[in-house]
Order: structure tokens, then sequence, then C-alpha cells
């Protein structure tokens, strides 16, 4: 029975351990990961190798609002307002022993850390 506990214990930490660094980009001795700022990403990481504007995000707002026609009616009117939002990739060279890193941003705000292959020559990512 104890043996039993001991091993759900362990996994439960394993899938702890793996949960957290899941969407998390390791820069030297700290680490960015989704819903951060661009600001933090640069003094985590420091400057990208490059970066890629990939397209404008257009999102709908809309706001319901009551107006008064006259004073006997009141109808409601729907407003409908696009907000363009700039959605960014940076890219980190890690060197050839390591991969290529893409931090996608919307606005100024860290949405995606995936990998993009294999990195090539020096690494331009702190700590690596």
């Amino acid at each position: 029975m104890t043996r039993i506990i001991i091993s759900v214990l362990v996994a439960a930490c394993f899938i702890l351990v793996g949960s957290i660094e899941s969407g998390a980009f390791r820069c030297g001795e700290g680490y960015v990961s989704v819903g951060d700022s661009k600001t933090k990403v640069l003094l985590e990481c420091g400057k990208p190798t490059s970066k890629e504007k990939v397209r404008f995000k257009k999102g709908r707002h809309y706001r319901t609002d009551e107006k008064d026609t006259d004073k006997s009616d009141k109808t409601k009117r729907t407003y409908l307002k696009e907000k363009k939002k700039s959605t960014e990739k940076w890219y980190y060279n890690c060197g050839e022993n390591d991969f290529i890193y893409v931090l996608t941003f919307e606005g100024t705000i860290l949405k995606k850390e995936e990998t993009g292959g294999y990195g090539k020559g020096k690494s331009d990512c702190k700590g690596r």
C-alpha cells in the first residue's frame, strides 16, 4: 500500500513539473511564459535574432446603447467597433546544439511559444 502511495506522489510531481515548464522559454537564469509582456521578454532574453510582423488581427467589439429618439420611445442601437492587434513573431536562434524558439505576440503580450527547427551556428540566446 505504501508503494502505491509513493508511486502516485512521484507521478504527480512529474506531471506538475512538466506542466510548469510547458509554454516557458528559459533565458539565462530566468524564463518567460505565455502572458508575459514584450518588455519582460527583452529584459530576460535580450534582443531576438530576428523579428517578423505577421498580420493584423481584427477583433470585434459590440456596444449597445439606449438612445432616446423622443421621450416616449427608447430604442437600443448596437455599434460594431473593430479593434486591430498586430501579431509579431520573435525568433531566437539558440545555436546548433539547440533549437530556434519562436515567440508569438499579439499586441504586447506573449501568446505562444514554440520551436522552429534546429538552430545554426553560434547561440544568440542568453545563457546557452
